[in-house]
């Protein structure tokens, strides 16, 4: 610990000794990377800016569309990358002497954070990483990476907890776009359990037309949540158009929401994969309504609802869905 606060205090030292501009700029130093290779900056997969490296050295002088800014900093093919938060400061990245993701960057206060945070969680478990993550969010309810922790973490805490950090936040936090995604995953859950009657919601098709849930009461219906990026999800898909030729005659549906953010994407793994069902998505990745009522940690995932609008089970795939579905469709047709 003695050193983890050494190591803070450090990094404060030297970000606090250059006197910020108000303009941003990051000079960079790497090792082992050809002359010519072009950097980009990304954000959310939008282009910020790129630039060309020349004797292991390069330089960005971009005007931030606002500060701080996570980004990702790569190579075309993502041998090199790394994540981290720009401030309208200089900034300086230093892989010298180290591999490109673990180079030393100076400038940027919630990156100074950041660093110290992952060097002391990036061996431990994941349950004990999501312990130290939260003592972070707690101990810094102003710092911007504390709200994008926790806009990570929404779903796997649940409502109550996530309530409980994001009450604490900067009101600056709280209209960040972390921010006003952990709110809306508070607003929205519902969390619904096995034995809990579906909670209904409307969403727009592949044609842009509205679906409801609730369209197909009366019906056995998976809701099934996946996305076209998702290898799970496009494994489990042939087993799934098996069991849905099937039992759909029977009164079997799919209704499956796509967490995809591009339509194109989203359209195409549809027709690559043979997707007979109804599809619905609002392309907001894990933003998407429906997870967040649903309280989705990962996908593929997905609940059966029974023709009385029960939750009966929960992410069966596979063999287990067909074995469950022949239990209960000759008990459902019966009159």
């Amino acid at each position: 610990m003695k050193k983890l606060l050494f190591g803070l205090t450090t990094l404060l030292i030297i970000s606090c000794s250059e006197k910020p501009t108000g303009e941003f700029s990051l000079i960079g130093t790497t090792n082992g990377i050809e002359n010519g290779t072009v950097l980009y900056l990304d954000n959310k997969e939008v282009l910020i800016d790129s630039v060309v490296i020349e004797n292991n050295s390069f330089s960005f002088i971009t005007k931030l569309s606002k500060s701080p800014l996570q980004v990702v900093l790569r190579t075309k093919d993502f041998s090199h990358y790394r994540f981290l938060w720009l401030e309208n400061n200089p900034m300086t990245f230093d892989a010298s002497t180290s591999d490109f993701r673990n180079a030393m960057v100076v400038g940027s206060v919630e990156e100074n954070l950041s660093q110290i945070l992952s060097k002391e969680t990036k061996l431990l478990p994941r349950h004990e990483r999501l312990k130290i993550d939260m003592e972070f969010v707690s101990k810094h309810p102003k710092s911007l990476h504390s709200a994008y922790i926790l806009s990570v973490y929404t779903t796997t805490l649940g409502k109550e907890k996530s309530k409980e950090l994001f009450d604490e936040f900067s009101l600056e936090n709280k209209n960040s776009e972390y921010g006003k995604s952990i709110s809306k995953y508070i607003k929205l859950n519902k969390n619904p359990k096995i034995g809990d009657k579906y909670v209904d919601f409307e969403m727009e098709n592949t044609k842009g037309a509205i679906e409801k849930l609730s369209n197909f009461n009366d019906k056995i219906v998976l809701l099934e949540f996946w996305s076209s990026n998702c290898g799970p999800c496009r494994k489990e898909n042939p087993n799934l158009v098996k069991t849905f030729e099937r039992y759909n005659s029977k009164g079997f549906e799919v209704f499956a929401v796509s967490l995809d953010t591009k339509k194109g994407s989203w359209l195409r793994a549809i027709e690559k994969d043979k997707l007979p069902w109804n599809q619905v998505s609002d392309l907001k990745g894990h933003d998407n309504a429906a997870s967040l009522i649903y309280g989705i940690n990962a996908i593929p995932d997905n609940f059966l609802i029974d023709r009385n609008g029960i939750i009966i089970a929960r992410n069966l795939r596979g063999e287990a869905l067909n074995i469950k579905l022949a239990e209960i469709m000759p008990v459902a047709n019966k009159t």
